[in-house]
């Protein structure tokens, strides 16, 4: 329903669950909802800022994975968790960034860099366009998503972790992201008026979290 968020709620489940489904099955799932989602707000998608936004996805997926090389990632996770709580509580208070390449760029590059190293690079991107209708964050944010996960399965498929029983796998989740998809299509009427930004907030914070205590628990 805000575009992002589906990492948060389905990550800690599915391991319990079934491990097997982190990260390339939910990966091709995402990349799954996030056509639908593409779809069904492509009037609305921002293709003049995905110009900026995707190359910093991509350079910040490729200084995510260089670091992670070099840091142990509890203590980026960690540290980039607290970075989100502090940007929820500046948005909170009425700053905002203004929509210029630099900034495009550098959310995008921010984006990438967490989706790489913590699996969650939805929050800087949404917190940008907190400001926007619920139409133009939900097909924006697909857009961006669709790109990074074809480039995260592909890597995951180079390195050995995505192959016949990870795809079978994530086709037999398709008909429960369908029904999500279609249920969430029913009720964005509901969050559009009014709701969209405090749901961001709701969302960025619980990601933060999750991802802090993830690491320390």
């Amino acid at each position: 329903m805000i575009g992002f968020g589906l990492g948060i709620i389905a990550v800690p489940l599915l391991i319990l669950i079934e491990p097997a489904f982190v990260p390339g099955p939910l990966l091709l799932a995402a990349l799954f909802l996030n056509i639908l989602v593409s779809f069904r707000e492509k009037k609305s998608v921002d293709y003049a800022s995905l110009r900026w936004i995707v190359p910093g996805r991509v350079f910040g997926t490729i200084i995510g994975a260089a670091v992670l090389k070099y840091f142990p990632q509890n203590i980026i996770s960690i540290l980039f968790g607290v970075l989100v709580l502090i940007a929820v509580g500046l948005s909170s208070s009425g700053i905002h960034l203004s929509f210029n390449p630099r900034n495009l760029l550098g959310v995008g590059t921010l984006s990438g860099f967490m989706a790489t190293t913590t699996s969650i690079g939805g929050p800087p991107l949404a917190l940008l366009y907190q400001r926007e209708s619920g139409n133009r964050i939900r097909g924006t944010l697909a857009a961006v998503f669709i790109i990074g996960t074809i480039l995260a399965v592909i890597s995951l498929a180079i390195i050995g972790r995505f192959g016949m029983k990870e795809l079978i796998l994530a086709v037999s989740s398709f008909p429960a992201i369908l029904i999500g998809f279609l249920l969430s299509s029913k009720a964005v009427p509901i969050l559009d008026k009014g709701y969209v930004r405090p749901a961001i907030f709701v969302f960025s914070a619980a990601a933060a979290i999750y991802v802090i205590l993830a690491e320390i628990m």
